[in-house]
């Protein structure tokens, strides 16, 4: 399928009582789970039992699996056991999808939370990026190892990573690692101040993308609209279509070549309503 479209669903009481449960009732051909507190550092050790069900009955399905990290995760922290802890639930939510069968674990970029001018706050932060993820990258051997996929934010406070061009440094320092892959998330884009909301705006955006990251990095979208305006450095999400990005940004975002395979994840208000729509109304912009 050239861009299967779900959304976030919640575990709530398991992976197959909850997530899946719910992914069959929106019409989800692909999802998004955390896999464990989004906003706490306890690592959940899963049921090997359950793990073995959810992805016997994903490949039934064949529904495409995405871990996202804790929102506490800061790679660029000063703070040494914010990094500390960052680096490890990076690596048990890798392994977490490696159990449950996810193709990849999504990692906001991080800030370097230091006010402070000047770029030292920045090298250091970004040192810290290189000297935690690297080792974690060159554990994901082979082709059905997951991706580590690195989500630029909206751009609020120091940023490591907001706009698309911030993330030819971010690549840079971890080498281009051939596992290191690109979740674009077009609310947090818009944000940062990328014209999604102008004629041939996402074509450019998703161009320099590939001009920066080269073929196959870009593996997933958070397809989100934007309650602010372009440039306004905050990260609101809106449904599909009532925000400042509109309905033809996503159409010609789905069109472009590099899109091809590259599944859809939404992460807007309503959409695990089954009766909401948002779904349906992505997968006919697909091409």
């Amino acid at each position: 399928m050239r861009n299967p479209v779900g959304t976030h669903v919640q575990v709530g009481p398991g992976l197959v009582k909850g997530a899946l449960a719910q992914a069959d009732a929106t019409g989800c051909e692909t999802i998004q789970v955390f896999a464990g507190n989004p906003r706490g550092w306890a690592h959940s050790p899963g049921d090997p039992a359950v793990d073995a069900a959810f992805r016997a009955a994903c490949a039934e399905r064949a529904m495409r699996v995405f871990v996202h990290a804790p929102y506490l995760v800061n790679l660029g922290s000063p703070t040494p056991a914010t990094y500390e802890r960052s680096v490890a639930s990076v690596a048990h939510n890798l392994r977490r999808a490696v159990e449950i069968g996810a193709e990849g674990v999504v990692v906001h970029t991080g800030s370097c939370v230091a006010e402070s001018e000047g770029t030292a706050a920045y090298d250091v932060a970004m040192r810290q990026v290189r000297e935690g993820l690297l080792p974690l990258l060159d554990t994901l051997d082979g082709d059905t190892a997951p991706w580590l996929l690195l989500e630029p934010t909206a751009g609020q406070g120091r940023s490591l990573c907001a706009g698309v061009d911030d993330l030819a440094p971010y690549l840079d320092a971890l080498d281009h690692h051939p596992r290191a892959g690109i979740c674009l998330d077009t609310c947090h884009v818009f944000a940062a101040g990328a014209p999604l909301d102008e004629p041939g705006g996402p074509t450019a955006t998703v161009d320099r993308l590939a001009e920066i990251g080269g073929p196959g990095r870009l593996r997933l979208v958070h397809a989100n609209d934007s309650q602010d305006v372009r440039g306004a450095f905050k990260d609101r999400h809106e449904r599909i279509g009532e925000g400042h990005i509109g309905i033809p940004a996503f159409e010609e975002l789905l069109a472009h070549d590099a899109m091809d395979g590259v599944p859809v994840i939404l992460e807007t208000p309503g959409s695990r309503d089954p009766e909401d729509g948002q779904i349906d109304l992505v997968k006919k912009l697909r091409p």
